[in-house]
């Protein structure tokens, strides 16, 4: 996001976001519970959209974060759009709401079967895959969903080396233990919700039990943990995909490449991921807060981001295509009482950052930045 975004006061934010610890902004965020119905459903609605926009478009979705949004509350595709990709997207929806439902039942044990429930629901069915090979011709081999792999997976790192996981044979097992070893920390209590996120994210991705699907899930379990244990979900965004990855790399580097190892690695040895994820908790749960609790006309939301115009204009502008969606240029011209030159300006600006999108057939704007005060 360019600085001239920003209004001078925000630079008092971005203070205190360099010394913000994961304890502080747990303390903010309960001093502002219980939360009203109105902000509840606020949040859940704003996080149900950020949510499933990062984490498929982590695994490459083409959707926009408009398409995204319009898909999930309205149930409509706007603007050209990959059928997998809304599929997936719309599955990836009902699998998060399955996981948001099996959070709340605090009495029952996680299990095997709820994760490959899971993995079915975001998936729905059985795919078969075509690959090009090297010297000509193709092979093919059959995604499956519910069910872990039946052939060996890994991948290629951004460092050119090739990083297996944990082979087909091995994988019932450790996916046993890894379910085992939840349950008795979680009755344990010796590690926090955090840390069991955590360490369960990462021994789950060294396993990598399915075909495909296994960030996504892993994402999913992980605010399954936090959720049941009454704390703010987490979005990973997929603007710092980079940060996420060399995370989970420098923690590999400690840990080594044994799937088994891997799959039996302790905090000690993921540090590296261990800080990254409490520094990513700390900036979405503050970034909640502050959803929350900044009321100002000039404030605004977009997958995450806070972002503070500088001119009242955009606000103006922006306020008045929510109020009244079909407008010409001559229409917010008269109302914003601008030349039509900074009109078109104020509308190409919004448009290139995706804060807006033109309706293809009735003219209509649509705003996908969310405002901090509903007029």
């Amino acid at each position: 996001m360019s600085i001239w975004w920003l209004c001078g006061h925000l630079l008092e934010k971005i203070f205190i976001m360099r010394y913000l610890t994961l304890e502080k902004a747990i303390d903010a965020w309960r001093k502002i519970q219980p939360l009203s119905d109105s902000d509840r459903e606020r949040l859940s609605r704003r996080f149900t959209i950020d949510f499933n926009y990062n984490s498929n478009h982590l695994e490459g979705n083409t959707l926009t974060y408009g398409q995204t949004e319009i898909l999930l509350l309205f149930g409509k595709v706007i603007g050209e759009a990959d059928v997998k990709d809304v599929q997936d997207m719309t599955a990836s929806n009902v699998t998060f709401k399955m996981m948001k439902e099996e959070s709340v039942l605090n009495d029952m044990p996680l299990t095997q079967n709820f994760i490959r429930t899971l993995h079915r629901t975001l998936l729905r069915e059985d795919y078969t895959v075509y690959r090009n090979l090297p010297g000509g011709g193709q092979t093919s081999y059959t995604i499956h969903a519910g069910q872990y792999k039946t052939r060996p997976n890994s991948v290629i790192t951004r460092y050119g080396d090739r990083f297996e996981y944990a082979s087909p044979e091995e994988t019932p097992a450790l996916m046993a233990d890894l379910v085992d070893w939840y349950n008795k920390a979680e009755s344990e209590g010796k590690m926090s919700p955090v840390e069991l996120a955590v360490l369960f994210h990462y021994r789950y991705i060294r396993i990598h039990p399915f075909e495909d699907g296994n960030g996504r899930i892993a994402r999913l379990l992980v605010n399954y943990i936090l959720a049941k244990h009454n704390y703010p979900m987490i979005v990973v965004r997929s603007r710092l995909k980079n940060e996420y990855l060399e995370a989970l790399h420098a923690a590999d580097l400690i840990v080594g490449s044994s799937p088994s190892a891997g799959a039996c690695a302790s905090l000690q040895e993921i540090r590296p991921f261990l800080q990254y994820f409490k520094g990513l908790m700390a900036k979405e749960i503050y970034a909640d807060v502050c959803f929350l609790t900044e009321h100002d006309d000039d404030l605004w939301w977009y997958d995450g981001e806070r972002i503070e115009f500088r001119s009242k204009n955009y606000s103006k502008l922006l306020h008045l295509m929510m109020s009244e969606p079909i407008l010409t240029l001559t229409d917010m011209q008269r109302h914003m009482e601008i030349n039509m030159s900074a009109v078109k300006k104020l509308v190409n600006q919004l448009l290139d950052k995706h804060f807006i999108e033109r309706g293809s057939s009735d003219g209509s704007w649509r705003v996908f930045i969310t405002p901090s005060v509903w007029r």
